[in-house]
């Protein structure tokens, strides 16, 4: 465990007990969110290479221009 994080744990522990269930409580609500991100990036990769793909061939065939 980093640091910064033994400090946050420490901080939090000095709360009352509804105060460290919500803290808890947010803390693994992010930690879901942000794992439920990376899956979706991660089953989107091939998608969003073939769109990547197809945007820089649409450029090469003068179908885009520049914005200001």
């Amino acid at each position: 465990m980093t640091q910064l994080l033994e400090q946050a744990f420490s901080e939090a522990a000095r709360l009352s007990e509804l105060e460290q269930n919500v803290v808890a409580r947010w803390l693994l609500l992010e930690l879901a969110s942000e794992k439920r991100w990376m899956e979706t990036f991660a089953d989107s990769e091939d998608l969003l290479s073939d769109l990547a793909d197809e945007a820089l061939a649409e450029h090469m065939q003068g179908k885009t221009k520049l914005l200001d």
